[in-house]
């Protein structure tokens, strides 16, 4: 295959030495990228990639920027950026309610913090040099944000869809130049069992249908039909009913799925839709992550 996707990596209790030995595997096969969630220290997992591996890029997708202080961060990621040989991205969100909620933090407003955040990191004294640092986006303002103060975007189960409307909002000649970073993180597992494999995702992005921001964002996309049926169940309580309307069409633009050719079909759309870094975030209809890490083998070998 000539455009190989990246892989989203977490480091759970009791797997975190297999993570790493994961990372060198997925280094060894070709893949183009490691990005890793906030789920499990994204920082520590990365600062265990930058020693084990040797040319693979790899970063953060995303680090919420309210989880630690500015300097802290600062040192870490520079730490990280100068161990690797400059091969990591310092991917930052500002993450979601039920995250800020248990992290016992009241976000202000997104952009402004974001900026401030950047500015912040930027200026933190005596810590070396900063890598370069990937803004998670949804919606053109933060896009635009991107843009003018970052060194690339990550989306999280963007549709591929709306993706020519959503680069459009970069300034002319941006989507084109190749140090931008261009990525979206994309629910994938890989099954002869379709249905089983729907299913999968269907519970994966449940969770973010509950959200406000993501709502917003695949109405924008065309999914108002799906987006208000979600509202109208969890106004009723019904949290139960909100995977059921969630329709084929949309888990089809947002997430991959089925037979190996299929999910291969599927990566190379997203390429052309403009994504430079697919990264495919595995699940298993079967099993656990690392399962599902061997059918992503499997299915790009």
């Amino acid at each position: 295959m000539s455009r190989m996707p990246a892989v989203s990596l977490a480091a759970v209790p009791g797997r975190r030495k297999a993570t790493l030995d994961v990372a060198v595997e997925i280094e060894r096969r070709g893949f183009s990228g490691i990005y890793c969630p906030s789920l499990g220290d994204a920082m520590a997992l990365c600062e265990g990639i930058a020693l084990v591996t040797n040319e693979i890029p790899f970063g953060t997708s995303i680090q919420p920027i309210y989880a630690r202080r500015v300097e802290d961060l600062a040192t870490g990621a520079s730490f990280i950026h100068e161990v690797s040989g400059g091969r990591f991205r310092f991917g930052v969100g500002v993450s979601h309610g039920p995250v800020l909620r248990r992290l016992g933090v009241e976000a202000g407003k997104p952009l402004s913090d974001m900026r401030n955040f950047v500015t912040e990191l930027r200026g933190v004294q005596r810590v070396g040099e900063l890598p370069p640092v990937v803004l998670a986006t949804l919606r053109p303002k933060m896009i635009g944000l991107a843009a003018e103060i970052a060194e690339g975007m990550v989306f999280a189960n963007g549709a591929r869809s709306h993706m020519a409307t959503s680069l459009a909002a970069l300034p002319a000649g941006k989507a084109d130049d190749d140090a931008f970073f261009i990525g979206n993180m994309i629910p994938t597992c890989i099954s002869d069992d379709e249905e089983a494999a729907k299913a999968v995702n269907r519970r994966t992005l449940t969770s973010y249908a509950t959200l406000p921001n993501y709502r917003n964002y695949w109405k924008d996309a065309g999914y108002v039909e799906e987006m208000e049926a979600v509202e109208a169940a969890i106004e009723a309580k019904d949290y139960d009913r909100i995977p059921s309307v969630l329709s084929d069409r949309w888990l089809a633009d947002t997430t991959l799925f089925g037979p190996v050719a299929k999910v291969r079909e599927g990566v190379e759309a997203w390429f052309d839709a403009g994504i430079r870094t697919p990264i495919l975030v595995p699940s298993s209809a079967v099993g656990n992550q690392m399962k599902a890490i061997e059918e992503l083998f499997a299915a790009f070998e």
